[in-house]
């Protein structure tokens, strides 16, 4: 990374610049939220190429690239790569964000249709307005200033990355940065997929839980029976199921499956009344587990039953039912790889199921942890504009969330600085009804990645 001289366009140039293409940026978030982006099995492949194509039409004036063009790996999305190579002595910066979004869900919890982008208070609201068409956002107004700026970005190197299967868990991933590693290879790699505490503060995520899912089976039964005649002594596999999934947390609620660990240290601190307010827990229940609240969230295990095949209980009989099944979500701490957590939790869940009963686990679902301080020459770049383009001080941040596609960024550019950027706050509602962004906060991210843009392409 050559050596910086002073800034060549302060924060108000940057500023004004910003403010001129940012209304062309939120008609271009309007135009994505208005296409259904799906990339879990099953979506139509047309309306996810219609949205890369969307994105490559967008960001192919803005900077003179070697390359640019729509990718994907065998049975995988489409991606958008672009990539200018740097001149001799300038660093090469990876913007990443993803296309692809989540289903609508429930559609009568919607104030407004989920993919007709609607402005409310200051935010957008619509499918994908947060996750992830705020980083795309962020990469289209930041390209478009420093080509206006630094004509063409002068020496520095951009690689542009937009994905459309992160929703999905990116199935392809690995053996699409294989395939073209080269095109990717970057110094910093700017992954625009996070939150901030607040619309006016800006945070660097250092840290993310790892992610071990399964679907558990039971069967206790040949066939349901009636339960007047035989309940008691028949074991039925919905309780049995129930009876199982207990035995992973112990009495205070902290995670009781040997052989996973915590986190040596994860930095910043949790409010509980703010955790309380965020997450909209009732008055009166208390929190679960032992430790800092910081810890909790972010450096311990946590398991969580996220769905139960079971009949509803306005179709329910008395009946002993047959089989039942859960879907259960392990998140694993920074530093434990994937595959131990993965072993622990499937040795505990087959030692607690009871003697006789059949038990099936499947759709196994394994994604690593990050940790990186991003303190490196380029981080402390990062951690500049962002203070400068939001005039606040960079919060440092864990979250117990999953990225698993970060931790390959870094096993394929084991070189490369990982700076983990927030276009979301915690109002947003990612993957909830009624997303959101706040236009003001998406100003301050873009203008701080244009300043970053500009200052690295001014070196000297």
């Amino acid at each position: 990374m050559p050596e910086m001289k002073p800034t060549a366009h302060d924060v108000s140039e940057v500023s004004d610049a910003i403010s001129a293409v940012f209304g062309r940026a939120t008609t271009l978030l309007t135009e994505l939220v208005a296409i259904p982006s799906l990339s879990l099995p099953g979506s139509d492949p047309q309306v996810l190429m219609e949205s890369a194509t969307k994105v490559q039409d967008a960001f192919a004036p803005l900077l003179p690239w070697k390359s640019i063009g729509i990718h994907s790996a065998a049975g995988g999305a489409p991606a958008v790569i672009a990539r200018k190579d740097p001149q001799p002595g300038f660093p090469t910066v990876m913007l990443y964000a993803h296309h692809d979004v989540q289903p609508a869900g429930d559609i009568e919890q919607w104030l407004s249709d989920p993919f007709e982008a609607e402005v409310r208070d200051g935010r957008m609201f619509g499918r994908g307005t947060a996750d992830d068409g705020a980083g795309i956002i962020t990469h289209f107004s930041a390209l478009s200033v420093l080509n206006e700026l630094v004509p063409g970005g002068g020496g520095l190197g951009v690689v542009l990355f937009i994905e459309g299967e992160e929703e999905s868990g990116s199935p392809t991933f690995a053996q699409l940065l294989d395939e073209h590693s080269e095109l990717l290879h970057a110094d910093l790699i700017v992954v625009a997929d996070s939150d901030n505490p607040r619309p006016d503060i800006p945070a660097l995520t250092t840290s993310l839980r790892g992610v071990v899912g399964v679907t558990l089976s039971l069967r206790t039964l040949a066939s349901s029976v009636h339960s007047g005649l035989f309940g008691g002594p028949v074991p039925d596999a919905l309780t049995t199921l129930v009876r199982v999934l207990a035995t992973v947390h112990d009495e205070q609620g902290n995670v009781a499956v040997s052989g996973l660990v915590d986190a040596s240290h994860i930095e910043g601190d949790v409010d509980e009344a703010n955790l309380r307010d965020e997450s909209g827990l009732l008055e009166g229940i208390e929190l679960w587990g032992s430790g800092s609240l910081s810890s909790r969230l972010w450096a311990k295990p946590a398991i969580t039953v996220t769905g139960i095949d079971a009949p509803a209980t306005s179709a329910a009989s008395n009946t002993l039912l047959a089989t039942a099944s859960a879907k259960i979500s392990l998140r694993v701490p920074p530093g434990m790889p994937a595959s131990d957590a993965k072993d622990a939790l499937e040795s505990h869940l087959r030692s607690a199921c009871p003697q006789g009963v059949e038990m099936v686990l499947e759709n196994w679902e394994v994604g690593e942890a990050f940790s990186d301080d991003a303190s490196g020459a380029l981080g402390a770049e990062v951690e500049k504009a962002l203070r400068d383009g939001f005039d606040h001080d960079v919060v440092r941040q864990g979250l117990g969330g999953s990225i698993p596609f970060i931790a390959q960024l870094q096993h394929v550019f084991p070189d490369a600085e990982i700076a983990v950027t927030g276009v979301e706050d915690r109002e947003s509602a990612a993957h909830g009804p009624n997303e959101s962004v706040s236009l003001d906060m998406l100003e301050r991210a873009a203008r701080s990645e244009a300043l970053l843009l500009v200052r690295l392409a001014s070196g000297v």
